[in-house]
């Protein structure tokens, strides 16, 4: 089986290279979104209001020569952007969907939403999935590894002190195997030290932890119980913050729940830069079983598109963007919540990175900064705006 590498895919900033005042280039339509965004930015001016003379100050006159003026490089670009803007991110059905990202048909859609961790859904596109659920497609979150090395020890205790005190109160007799599993884990958390791994026991608690808040978030987004999906890949099974190589069996199990759903629509994250490298490794298996429907003709794969989003750690460049998804006042509320059903990952997460912003944080502030930079370009003033580029299997 050949393992289809993320670090291939062609998703490489310009923006802020300043490559167009380097000498005569070959505009892309990337190119030329980039130097724009760096000239209204420069200018203080939004797309449409940019002149000749802005131009030929800043080193662009050479769009001059090609377009023939700032207003027919204006139009071409703020029309390339705005068709990037939708309302509908499974596809507006019986609409005109020439200039949309998705397709109007098939309606309703079959979706994925592939999550490294469980909760890497919400933090990323949580907006765009309540979207999804209110306009009726079948959306299934499938949580790729079980993030049980991310939950404190403080957490496994206290579901622990509920377990005992369950016991106690509604349980016979007849429960010694519990009461000595609730010995064992509490005497190894009392004597755990700095640097020991976990038990499989443990392990198996704080997986238990992250599944009961991922069905919260879901519940919370009236998401049904059966299209939750928890995978727990084995490469991440390692009890470690090293995790072991993703590999075939990985791949089969991705590959198993696309020949089960069929998805019209895949979202899969692109933000590869998590400090331990399980959204890289995550992101590889679905796109090598992508690889895999492709080279034995599975035909669901035809009228399937691959969006990936990014999360906590990054943000699209606006040169990538190819949907953009505006959010509501009242729908970053409600991602807001989604995120908060986590509660094992809020002030007390292990793996916050150098960010001392929380999650949530960090997501409104993402999600409002794409709709500020739209706006300054001279869209509409939206609350905030989640971002996704199209991967095209080669």
């Amino acid at each position: 089986m050949r393992l289809n590498l993320s670090s291939q895919i062609d998703i490489q900033p310009v923006h802020g290279e300043n490559a167009w005042l380097k000498g005569d280039i070959e505009w892309t339509p990337r190119l030329l979104r980039s130097a724009l965004a760096w000239l209204s930015e420069k200018t203080g001016k939004s797309l449409l209001k940019l002149t000749d003379k802005d131009y030929s100050e800043n080193g662009l006159d050479q769009l001059l020569r090609i377009y023939g003026s700032a207003y027919d490089v204006n139009i071409r670009v703020f029309n390339d952007l705005q068709h990037t803007i939708t309302g509908w991110p499974g596809g507006k059905p019986n609409a005109d969907d020439t200039d949309r990202p998705e397709r109007a048909f098939p309606y309703p859609k079959r979706i994925i939403v592939f999550s490294p961790h469980p909760d890497d859904d919400v933090i990323s596109m949580g907006g765009t999935i309540s979207r999804l659920v209110r306009q009726h497609h079948d959306i299934h979150i499938a949580y790729q590894t079980s993030g049980n090395i991310a939950v404190n020890d403080e957490e496994v205790t206290r579901f622990m002190h509920f377990i005992n005190g369950f016991k106690s109160l509604f349980l016979d007799d007849a429960t010694e195997e519990i009461s000595r599993k609730y010995k064992e884990v509490k005497n190894f958390l009392s004597n755990k030290k700095e640097g020991d791994l976990d038990t499989r026991d443990v392990l198996t608690i704080k997986g238990l932890i992250r599944r009961g808040e991922a069905r919260t978030a879901c519940a919370y987004n009236h998401i049904p119980k059966e299209r939750i999906h928890f995978l727990d890949l084995p490469f991440y099974e390692s009890g470690k913050v090293e995790k072991l190589p993703m590999g075939e069996v990985d791949v089969n199990i991705v590959y198993d729940l696309l020949c089960e759903v069929k998805p019209h629509q895949i979202y899969v994250a692109g933000d590869l830069a998590d400090p331990h490298g399980t959204h890289r490794k995550c992101t590889d298996a679905v796109l090598a079983a992508i690889d895999v429907a492709k080279s034995r003709g599975d035909e669901w794969l035809n009228e399937c598109r691959i969006w990936m989003y990014r999360g906590a750690w990054a943000e699209w460049d606006i040169e990538n963007i190819e949907m953009a998804v505006p959010i509501s006042p009242e729908e970053l509320r409600m991602k807001r919540n989604a995120i908060l059903k986590h509660s094992s990952q809020m002030e007390f997460a292990p793996f916050l990175g150098n960010d001392s912003r929380l999650f949530w944080q960090r997501a409104e502030d993402r999600n409002r900064a794409t709709a500020k930079l739209y706006h300054d370009l001279g869209f509409a003033d939206y609350e905030a705006i989640e971002a996704f580029v199209e991967y095209k299997p080669l």
